[in-house]
């Protein structure tokens, strides 16, 4: 399952992302893996949830790199169960109109391993519209 929290910057996404995640570190039996873009804000997150900072990957430029990177996470690590990605317009590389393809691939590799992804977009739910939303869900 793609789970998708959208809204404008400042709207507390990354506070909600890390309240989710710690939930879901507690529920699920696999890992929980946090992907954010800097060092910043970690200390609420639960010390069993592995936490991923981007810009110590600056060489992921685009969304089909970034995918690339998800795999290896998941073939490094089967027991991958949740995958949190904050921010993810928050790369410089990355533009909204990439996330039709981008959420496409997520619900792949949702299906093919078995991972429920939390993507934080800084957007309104109406700028997406080109998204498929099919197999997602919003969350508010």
């Amino acid at each position: 399952m793609v789970n998708l929290l959208t809204g404008p910057k400042g709207s507390g996404k990354t506070q909600q992302m890390i309240e989710l995640a710690n939930q879901q570190a507690k529920a699920c039996n696999g890992n929980v893996v946090f992907i954010k873009n800097s060092h910043r804000d970690t200390s609420s997150v639960t010390f069993d949830i592995r936490v991923v900072c981007m810009d110590d990957y600056e060489a992921i430029k685009n969304i089909d790199e970034y995918i690339g990177f998800l795999y290896g996470m998941y073939s490094a690590n089967h027991d991958v169960e949740c995958i949190f990605i904050d921010g993810i317009l928050k790369r410089d590389h990355i533009k909204a109109e990439d996330m039709p393809k981008f959420i496409e691939r997520l619900k792949g590799i949702s299906a093919q391993c078995g991972i429920d992804f939390y993507v934080s977009i800084s957007a309104d739910k109406s700028e997406l519209s080109d998204v498929d939303l099919t197999d997602c869900k919003v969350l508010n």
